[in-house]
């Protein structure tokens, strides 16, 4: 959803209403179909785009996402826009164009927007590693508006189609599945893709290049295809074919897949990964990666968490990058063991510490003003991930994924916050889940415990001085061992003093690493 404020544009005479930073006033997209063309002689790519959207409210005028032509020569100029084919007015800013119409509350439009350019970013034209030409979406978080008009916020999602016309040398991958491919004259290609779910800017995308493609296989009646470089095919396709073992332990544990089929395709991402719905793209050395089992569980985890359910701003990002994180790592658990999880559950650890050194801030950070690429950080992967395993060990294993897969069916297909997520959880537990969310996600840093102990052989008596050194007090379980039994330390003041019968004095706190907490004094 998008919003503009109320502004006058002299040359138009209209006025806008509504802002960005408040989706969901005016309008709400329904669909796009976006026909593209692309060429090898150059970078300019040629865009006809319908977008079809509902009106919230009332409104005189709608603005959608897209970056304006500069003097460097990058970015989109639109040529016309036009209603039923009926030109309309519109007016083109540095980062939007605005159009003029006559909208009632609850009516449907479409506006058919042509506009070409060189883009800026989003859609990376570029060379492999074999020196071919490729295109490849990379919207993440907010770039699809540097090729595509749109509403480029995650709280808008939308169904989408790409129909792509480009040499015929290329194949092209794109959402959902592929409804027509057709030669054209002049060398060129016509390829037609179409997701039917609603799905956000960030994850709609093409890829464009010469690939060798395999279909490894149906999950669940989910055909599950790759995508890779030609020089690459043998170690990609062998690579690749893990992605059938991890689809069945998410839809077994968390719900059915929401798309109707997965591709993992070899790009040229900016990132290690990018979990576009149903069209997952992965680093051009990923083929040859030794640990592209987690990255693929990683964004094969997002199909769920972050595409489908989709987190409502951005502050609340760990909704999609903790649950990927932690999914992984359940997923490494299933298949490799307990003892697995702990150790990837210590290096999380490590990582989490080392960013609060630099940078203090909670889960749900509201302070990252703009620059959404700082939320890629230890914060919202590994802490988020932290606390998804913590809320584990609270709830207990069944009662944990009854709330997960609550929340994933209440959710899929539409946007959630981190309250949104608490009130699941408490309804399919039925506990009180408000200080956990609060002390973990909207508190910077974590618990510092000094514990001071002492050991009386004569009345083999333990007493244990435990304070709480951060500023916010937390309440957490303290794990326990001592001559081979277990135990558990409510702790919930600044200081307590305790005392217990133990044959030694040899505790080892949290030995089933279960708390995000520094312990000192030991």
């Amino acid at each position: 959803m998008r919003n503009i404020n109320y502004l006058l544009l002299s040359c138009l005479f209209f006025t806008i209403s509504g802002y960005a930073q408040q989706p969901g006033a005016i309008i709400d997209v329904q669909h796009y179909k976006f026909a593209l063309l692309l060429n090898d002689a150059n970078n300019n790519i040629k865009g006809n785009a319908v977008v079809t959207l509902k009106f919230i409210k009332s409104a005189n005028a709608i603005s959608l996402d897209l970056i304006k032509k500069k003097a460097t020569g990058k970015g989109m100029l639109v040529s016309s826009v036009t209603e039923f084919g009926k030109p309309l007015q519109f007016k083109q800013d540095s980062t939007s164009v605005i159009i003029k119409t006559n909208a009632k509350k609850g009516s449907l439009h479409s506006y058919t927007v042509k506009y070409s350019g060189i883009p800026a970013d989003g859609l990376i034209i570029s060379t492999n590693n074999y020196k071919h030409r490729t295109f490849f979406g990379d919207n993440w978080p907010n770039r699809a508006q540097n090729w595509l008009p749109c509403a480029d916020h995650p709280a808008d999602k939308a169904a989408v189609e790409f129909i792509v016309t480009a040499p015929a040398h290329y194949s092209v991958v794109a959402n959902g599945l592929k409804v027509k491919e057709q030669n054209l004259p002049r060398k060129l290609k016509l390829t037609h893709w179409r997701e039917k779910a609603p799905i956000s800017t960030k994850v709609m995308v093409i890829g464009a290049a010469d690939f060798a493609i395999a279909h490894t296989g149906d999950v669940n009646g989910i055909p599950i295809y790759t995508y890779v470089f030609p020089e690459d095919k043998e170690t990609g396709f062998k690579s690749y074919a893990v992605a059938k073992d991890i689809l069945p332990f998410f839809i077994k544990n968390v719900g059915p897949f929401a798309y109707e089929k997965l591709a993992n395709v070899q790009s040229k991402t900016i990132f290690g990964g990018m979990e576009n719905a149903s069209c997952i793209f992965y680093f051009e050395e990923s083929v040859k990666s030794p640990t592209i089992e987690e990255l693929m569980a990683h964004e094969i985890a997002h199909q769920w968490f972050g595409d489908a359910a989709s987190e409502k701003s951005w502050p609340n990002l760990w909704l999609s990058e903790g649950f990927a994180t932690y999914m992984t790592n359940l997923y490494i658990e299933s298949k490799y063991g307990p003892e697995k999880l702990k150790q990837r559950l210590l290096a999380d650890t490590a990582t989490i510490f080392s960013l609060e050194k630099t940078h203090l801030a909670p889960v749900v950070d509201t302070n990252i003003n703009g620059d959404y690429m700082k939320l890629l950080n230890a914060n919202s992967y590994q802490k988020g991930g932290w606390v998804l395993h913590m809320l584990r060990r609270k709830l207990g294993d069944e009662l944990f994924w009854k709330g997960i897969r609550s929340y994933y069916a209440q959710y899929k297909d539409k946007n959630a916050n981190t309250n949104d997520l608490c009130a699941i959880m408490e309804k399919a537990s039925g506990v009180d889940l408000k200080q956990f969310f609060k002390q973990w996600l909207y508190t910077a840093g974590h618990p510092v415990l000094m514990i001071e102990k002492s050991f009386d052989k004569a009345s083999k008596t333990i007493t244990l001085n435990i304070t709480q050194k951060q500023d916010t007090l937390y309440e957490f379980p303290l794990e326990f061992t001592i001559d081979g039994r277990a135990g558990i330390i409510r702790v919930n003041e600044r200081e307590m003093t305790m005392k217990f019968s133990a044959n030694s004095g040899n505790l080892v706190f949290d030995p089933n690493v279960n708390l995000l907490a520094t312990i000192e004094g030991l």
